[in-house]
């Protein structure tokens, strides 16, 4: 059966654990890139990390990208929204469609 992880700093990340998801505390890029690797490669179907994290770990990101599984998933953290999760959004749809569907209504 598959897991769902949350990545990510102490704060952003530990009010997850009341939902019944696994959470992964790190401290530093060096820690988070170890412990994403062991999730991806582990029982994790999806796999949470806090937006901030995400732009240190792009390059390991991107080696999850095209594979099936595990799909991580940026959130924002505590310290606010940086956009950067809906830009990953955004070029995950233009890889499977091709073209770029999302309108921005401001």
């Amino acid at each position: 059966m598959y897991k769902i992880a949350v990545l990510g700093d102490r704060d952003s990340i530990y009010g997850f654990a009341a939902l019944g998801l696994d959470t992964y505390p790190v401290r530093n890029e060096e820690e988070a890139a170890k412990r994403l690797k062991s999730l991806a490669e582990g029982q994790y179907a999806v796999i949470y990390i806090t937006e901030a994290l995400q732009a240190k770990l792009e390059a390991e990101i991107d080696r999850y990208r095209t594979e099936r599984l595990p799909a991580i998933i940026p959130i924002p953290g505590v310290s606010g929204n940086t956009g950067k999760g809906m830009q990953s959004v955004k070029k995950s749809v233009e890889q499977a469609v091709g073209s770029d569907i999302i309108f921005n209504n401001n």
